[in-house]
Protein backbone atom coordinates (compact mmCIF):
# COMPACT_ATOMS: atom_id res chain seq x y z
CA UNK A 1 0.00 0.00 0.00
CA UNK A 2 1.21 3.37 -0.96
CA UNK A 3 0.48 6.64 1.19
CA UNK A 4 1.12 10.12 -0.22
CA UNK A 5 1.15 13.60 1.60
CA UNK A 6 1.97 17.00 1.07
CA UNK A 7 4.49 19.16 3.35
CA UNK A 8 5.68 22.39 3.58
CA UNK A 9 9.68 23.01 4.24
CA UNK A 10 11.99 25.04 5.72
CA UNK A 11 9.09 27.68 6.43
CA UNK A 12 10.30 29.54 9.99
CA UNK A 13 6.57 30.77 11.09
CA UNK A 14 7.48 34.47 11.46
CA UNK A 15 8.50 34.60 7.60
CA UNK A 16 5.66 32.15 6.23
CA UNK A 17 4.34 34.56 3.57
CA UNK A 18 7.32 35.57 2.45
CA UNK A 19 8.95 32.24 0.78
CA UNK A 20 7.33 30.19 -1.95
CA UNK A 21 6.12 26.99 -0.85
CA UNK A 22 8.34 23.64 -1.66
CA UNK A 23 5.49 21.34 -1.95
CA UNK A 24 6.77 17.28 -2.00
CA UNK A 25 5.26 13.88 -1.72
CA UNK A 26 6.83 10.98 -0.04
CA UNK A 27 5.32 7.69 -1.07
CA UNK A 28 5.83 4.99 1.60
CA UNK A 29 6.34 1.39 0.60
CA UNK A 30 4.52 -0.10 3.02
CA UNK A 31 0.91 -0.30 5.14
CA UNK A 32 0.88 2.56 8.27
CA UNK A 33 0.95 -0.54 10.68
CA UNK A 34 3.85 -2.45 9.51
CA UNK A 35 5.99 1.04 8.89
CA UNK A 36 4.78 1.90 12.78
CA UNK A 37 5.73 -1.51 13.83
CA UNK A 38 8.69 -1.72 16.30
CA UNK A 39 10.57 -4.86 14.84
CA UNK A 40 13.81 -6.54 16.14
CA UNK A 41 13.18 -5.02 19.52
CA UNK A 42 16.11 -6.19 21.99
CA UNK A 43 15.13 -3.70 24.70
CA UNK A 44 12.60 -1.38 27.02
CA UNK A 45 13.04 2.83 26.75
CA UNK A 46 10.35 4.64 28.70
CA UNK A 47 9.32 7.49 26.55
CA UNK A 48 8.06 10.35 28.22
CA UNK A 49 4.88 12.42 26.75
CA UNK A 50 3.22 15.94 27.71
CA UNK A 51 0.68 16.98 25.32
CA UNK A 52 -1.40 20.70 26.06
CA UNK A 53 -4.34 21.54 23.98
CA UNK A 54 -6.03 25.12 23.59
CA UNK A 55 -8.95 25.44 25.30
CA UNK A 56 -10.13 27.41 22.44
CA UNK A 57 -9.28 24.22 20.03
CA UNK A 58 -12.09 21.73 20.12
CA UNK A 59 -12.06 18.23 17.35
CA UNK A 60 -15.69 17.62 15.99
CA UNK A 61 -16.87 13.97 16.16
CA UNK A 62 -18.56 12.35 13.12
CA UNK A 63 -21.23 9.74 14.39
CA UNK A 64 -19.71 7.00 15.16
CA UNK A 65 -17.49 8.70 17.34
CA UNK A 66 -14.21 9.17 15.67
CA UNK A 67 -12.93 12.55 15.08
CA UNK A 68 -14.00 14.75 12.14
CA UNK A 69 -10.78 14.80 9.76
CA UNK A 70 -8.67 17.78 10.00
CA UNK A 71 -6.12 19.13 6.66
CA UNK A 72 -2.69 19.96 7.29
CA UNK A 73 0.84 20.90 5.80
CA UNK A 74 3.88 20.82 7.64
CA UNK A 75 6.73 23.10 8.64
CA UNK A 76 10.49 22.59 10.08
CA UNK A 77 10.39 24.44 13.28
CA UNK A 78 14.60 23.02 13.92
CA UNK A 79 16.85 20.57 14.78
CA UNK A 80 18.96 20.88 18.04
CA UNK A 81 22.28 19.63 18.35
CA UNK A 82 23.59 17.74 21.06
CA UNK A 83 27.41 18.19 22.16
CA UNK A 84 28.55 15.26 20.52
CA UNK A 85 28.28 13.57 17.36
CA UNK A 86 25.69 11.22 17.63
CA UNK A 87 24.73 9.23 13.93
CA UNK A 88 21.71 7.73 15.09
CA UNK A 89 19.45 11.21 14.81
CA UNK A 90 22.31 13.88 13.05
CA UNK A 91 21.67 12.02 9.61
CA UNK A 92 17.84 11.84 10.43
CA UNK A 93 16.58 14.74 8.01
CA UNK A 94 12.74 16.82 8.41
CA UNK A 95 11.63 14.95 5.41
CA UNK A 96 12.49 11.84 7.37
CA UNK A 97 10.58 12.79 10.15
CA UNK A 98 7.89 14.08 8.62
CA UNK A 99 7.43 11.29 6.81
CA UNK A 100 7.15 8.91 9.79
CA UNK A 101 5.09 11.47 11.63
CA UNK A 102 2.72 11.22 8.46
CA UNK A 103 0.99 7.42 9.70
CA UNK A 104 0.15 8.66 13.34
CA UNK A 105 -1.33 11.44 12.57
CA UNK A 106 -3.41 10.13 10.05
CA UNK A 107 -4.73 7.46 12.36
CA UNK A 108 -6.16 10.22 14.54
CA UNK A 109 -7.65 12.09 11.65
CA UNK A 110 -5.12 14.59 10.92
CA UNK A 111 -4.99 14.29 6.79
CA UNK A 112 -2.33 16.30 5.02
CA UNK A 113 -4.29 18.61 2.16
CA UNK A 114 -4.40 16.58 -1.01
CA UNK A 115 -5.14 19.65 -3.31
CA UNK A 116 -2.19 21.82 -1.81
CA UNK A 117 -4.90 24.62 -1.42
CA UNK A 118 -3.91 26.86 1.72
CA UNK A 119 -7.61 28.11 1.73
CA UNK A 120 -8.29 24.61 2.47
CA UNK A 121 -5.91 23.91 5.14
CA UNK A 122 -6.69 23.56 8.38
CA UNK A 123 -3.40 23.44 10.45
CA UNK A 124 0.14 24.07 10.35
CA UNK A 125 2.53 21.87 12.18
CA UNK A 126 6.09 22.64 12.93
CA UNK A 127 8.04 19.96 13.88
CA UNK A 128 11.21 19.96 16.30
CA UNK A 129 13.48 17.49 17.20
CA UNK A 130 16.87 16.60 18.36
CA UNK A 131 18.85 16.46 22.03
CA UNK A 132 19.16 18.18 25.00
CA UNK A 133 22.47 18.21 27.00
CA UNK A 134 21.57 17.08 30.41
CA UNK A 135 23.47 19.31 33.32
CA UNK A 136 26.48 17.13 34.64
CA UNK A 137 26.27 15.68 38.01
CA UNK A 138 27.15 18.46 40.83
CA UNK A 139 29.61 15.48 42.16
CA UNK A 140 31.46 15.47 38.94
CA UNK A 141 32.07 19.58 38.26
CA UNK A 142 35.04 21.08 38.59
CA UNK A 143 33.56 23.27 41.05
CA UNK A 144 32.40 20.51 43.60
CA UNK A 145 35.47 18.82 43.21
CA UNK A 146 37.59 21.94 44.29
CA UNK A 147 35.17 22.46 46.82
CA UNK A 148 36.19 18.89 48.24
CA UNK A 149 39.43 19.28 48.03
CA UNK A 150 39.38 22.33 50.32
CA UNK A 151 37.81 20.11 53.19
CA UNK A 152 40.49 17.22 52.90
CA UNK A 153 43.00 16.63 55.70
CA UNK A 154 43.75 18.81 58.63
CA UNK A 155 42.52 22.36 58.71
CA UNK A 156 44.95 24.93 58.91
CA UNK A 157 46.81 25.28 62.70
CA UNK A 158 45.17 27.91 64.85
CA UNK A 159 46.62 30.92 65.54
CA UNK A 160 48.48 30.67 68.81
CA UNK A 161 48.52 33.02 71.47
CA UNK A 162 52.29 35.55 71.11
CA UNK A 163 54.85 34.79 74.08
CA UNK A 164 56.63 37.61 75.32
CA UNK A 165 59.03 39.68 72.03
CA UNK A 166 60.34 36.80 70.31
CA UNK A 167 61.25 36.92 66.85
CA UNK A 168 60.18 33.46 66.26
CA UNK A 169 56.90 32.96 68.18
CA UNK A 170 56.12 36.33 66.29
CA UNK A 171 57.30 34.59 62.48
CA UNK A 172 54.95 31.51 63.48
CA UNK A 173 51.92 33.47 64.55
CA UNK A 174 52.83 35.26 61.10
CA UNK A 175 53.01 31.95 59.29
CA UNK A 176 50.18 30.77 61.04
CA UNK A 177 47.73 33.33 59.92
CA UNK A 178 48.98 33.77 56.68
CA UNK A 179 48.60 29.65 55.95
CA UNK A 180 44.47 29.87 57.47
CA UNK A 181 43.81 33.20 55.68
CA UNK A 182 45.29 31.23 52.55
CA UNK A 183 42.74 28.19 53.47
CA UNK A 184 39.64 29.88 54.39
CA UNK A 185 40.36 31.94 51.20
CA UNK A 186 40.30 29.10 49.01
CA UNK A 187 37.11 27.43 50.81
CA UNK A 188 35.06 30.26 50.46
CA UNK A 189 35.87 30.74 46.63
CA UNK A 190 35.38 26.92 46.47
CA UNK A 191 32.31 27.26 48.14
CA UNK A 192 31.05 30.73 45.94
CA UNK A 193 32.26 28.86 43.06
CA UNK A 194 29.73 25.81 43.81
CA UNK A 195 27.15 27.93 44.38
CA UNK A 196 27.34 29.22 41.22
CA UNK A 197 27.72 25.86 39.61
CA UNK A 198 24.57 24.91 41.08
CA UNK A 199 22.60 27.99 40.35
CA UNK A 200 23.76 27.39 36.39
CA UNK A 201 22.36 24.18 36.89
CA UNK A 202 19.25 24.75 37.88
CA UNK A 203 18.32 27.25 35.30
CA UNK A 204 19.69 24.45 32.72
CA UNK A 205 17.60 21.80 34.38
CA UNK A 206 14.46 24.48 34.37
CA UNK A 207 15.16 25.59 30.39
CA UNK A 208 15.22 21.53 29.95
CA UNK A 209 12.38 20.78 32.08
CA UNK A 210 10.60 23.31 29.49
CA UNK A 211 11.65 22.00 26.40
CA UNK A 212 10.62 18.30 27.27
CA UNK A 213 7.52 19.15 29.14
CA UNK A 214 8.62 18.47 32.34
CA UNK A 215 7.89 21.96 33.33
CA UNK A 216 4.87 21.08 35.46
CA UNK A 217 6.20 17.95 37.11
CA UNK A 218 9.32 19.59 38.74
CA UNK A 219 7.20 22.11 39.97
CA UNK A 220 4.90 19.98 41.53
CA UNK A 221 8.02 18.62 43.01
CA UNK A 222 9.44 21.45 44.37
CA UNK A 223 9.99 21.11 48.13
CA UNK A 224 10.07 17.46 48.57
CA UNK A 225 13.79 17.70 48.93
CA UNK A 226 13.71 17.47 52.62
CA UNK A 227 10.69 15.36 53.15
CA UNK A 228 9.91 11.39 52.81
CA UNK A 229 8.52 12.51 49.17
CA UNK A 230 12.39 13.37 48.11
CA UNK A 231 13.07 10.45 46.04
CA UNK A 232 10.00 11.52 43.73
CA UNK A 233 11.87 14.79 42.95
CA UNK A 234 15.28 12.88 42.70
CA UNK A 235 13.69 10.89 39.69
CA UNK A 236 12.65 13.84 38.05
CA UNK A 237 15.87 15.98 38.63
CA UNK A 238 17.64 13.15 37.32
CA UNK A 239 15.30 12.17 34.20
CA UNK A 240 16.07 15.82 33.10
CA UNK A 241 19.62 16.21 33.85
CA UNK A 242 20.05 13.15 31.24
CA UNK A 243 20.77 13.66 28.14
CA UNK A 244 16.92 12.79 26.53
CA UNK A 245 15.80 12.67 22.42
CA UNK A 246 12.80 14.74 21.63
CA UNK A 247 10.13 15.33 19.19
CA UNK A 248 7.85 17.72 19.85
CA UNK A 249 4.90 18.71 17.59
CA UNK A 250 3.05 22.49 17.28
CA UNK A 251 -0.05 22.88 15.57
CA UNK A 252 -1.22 26.21 14.55
CA UNK A 253 -4.33 27.49 12.93
CA UNK A 254 -2.99 27.82 9.21
CA UNK A 255 -5.71 30.59 8.26
CA UNK A 256 -5.02 32.60 10.97
CA UNK A 257 -1.19 33.01 10.23
CA UNK A 258 -2.18 32.67 6.15
CA UNK A 259 -4.57 35.45 6.04
CA UNK A 260 -3.55 37.37 9.54
CA UNK A 261 -0.14 36.74 10.04
CA UNK A 262 -1.10 35.62 14.00
CA UNK A 263 0.47 32.99 15.94
CA UNK A 264 -2.78 30.63 17.26
CA UNK A 265 -1.16 27.99 19.10
CA UNK A 266 -3.75 25.16 19.28
CA UNK A 267 -2.06 21.93 20.61
CA UNK A 268 1.68 21.01 21.13
CA UNK A 269 2.89 17.53 21.91
CA UNK A 270 6.10 16.73 23.01
CA UNK A 271 7.79 13.40 23.26
CA UNK A 272 11.22 12.18 24.64
CA UNK A 273 13.52 9.56 25.45
CA UNK A 274 16.69 9.01 27.57
CA UNK A 275 19.81 9.33 24.85
CA UNK A 276 21.88 6.90 27.37
CA UNK A 277 21.41 3.59 25.21
CA UNK A 278 19.23 4.35 22.96
CA UNK A 279 19.23 4.04 19.37
CA UNK A 280 17.01 7.15 18.25
CA UNK A 281 16.18 5.71 14.31
CA UNK A 282 14.85 2.42 16.04
CA UNK A 283 13.02 3.65 19.07
CA UNK A 284 11.46 6.24 16.90
CA UNK A 285 8.15 4.59 15.19
CA UNK A 286 6.83 2.86 18.95
CA UNK A 287 7.93 7.03 20.31
CA UNK A 288 5.57 8.47 17.85
CA UNK A 289 2.71 5.71 17.41
CA UNK A 290 2.50 5.74 21.39
CA UNK A 291 2.80 9.15 21.48
CA UNK A 292 -0.20 9.61 18.76
CA UNK A 293 -2.78 9.16 21.07
CA UNK A 294 -2.31 12.42 22.69
CA UNK A 295 -2.55 14.47 19.65
CA UNK A 296 -4.78 17.23 19.74
CA UNK A 297 -5.39 16.96 23.24
CA UNK A 298 -4.21 17.41 27.23
CA UNK A 299 -2.49 14.68 28.49
CA UNK A 300 -2.83 16.58 32.17
CA UNK A 301 0.76 16.40 33.38
CA UNK A 302 4.00 14.07 32.48
CA UNK A 303 2.74 10.59 30.99
CA UNK A 304 5.57 7.59 30.87
CA UNK A 305 5.32 4.14 29.46
CA UNK A 306 7.84 1.49 28.54
CA UNK A 307 8.47 0.88 24.75
CA UNK A 308 10.58 -1.53 23.05
CA UNK A 309 12.97 -0.20 20.57
CA UNK A 310 12.17 -0.82 16.53
CA UNK A 311 13.10 -0.23 13.24
CA UNK A 312 12.15 2.30 10.40
CA UNK A 313 13.10 2.37 6.84
CA UNK A 314 12.61 5.56 5.07
CA UNK A 315 11.03 5.40 1.32
CA UNK A 316 11.24 7.34 -2.01
CA UNK A 317 10.74 11.02 -1.92
CA UNK A 318 9.62 13.19 -5.04
CA UNK A 319 9.08 16.93 -5.70
CA UNK A 320 5.71 18.22 -6.66
CA UNK A 321 7.58 21.90 -7.75
CA UNK A 322 6.78 25.01 -6.17
CA UNK A 323 3.67 26.57 -5.90
CA UNK A 324 3.94 30.47 -6.60
CA UNK A 325 3.79 33.24 -4.16
CA UNK A 326 0.56 34.75 -3.46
Amino acid sequence: MYQKMTLVARIPPGRFLARKALLLALVLPCAPSPCLRALGADQDVVTAVSSQASSDYVRTRKPDGSFQPETYTFGEGGFMAGAARDDSIDKLSFLDLARMLSVPLAAQGYVPEADRDPNKTKLLILVYWGKTNGAESASNTVAYQNLQSTQVGSQPPAIPAPSGNSHVAASATSMASVVQAAGQEAYTGALAAAAAENNMRNQVDSRNAAILGYDSELAATTGLEMTAMRNRRQDVVAEIEESRYLVVLMAYDFQDLWKHKLHKLLWVTRLSVRERGTDFTKMLPSMVNYGSQYFGMDSHGLVRKALPQGHVEVGEIKSLGEVPEK
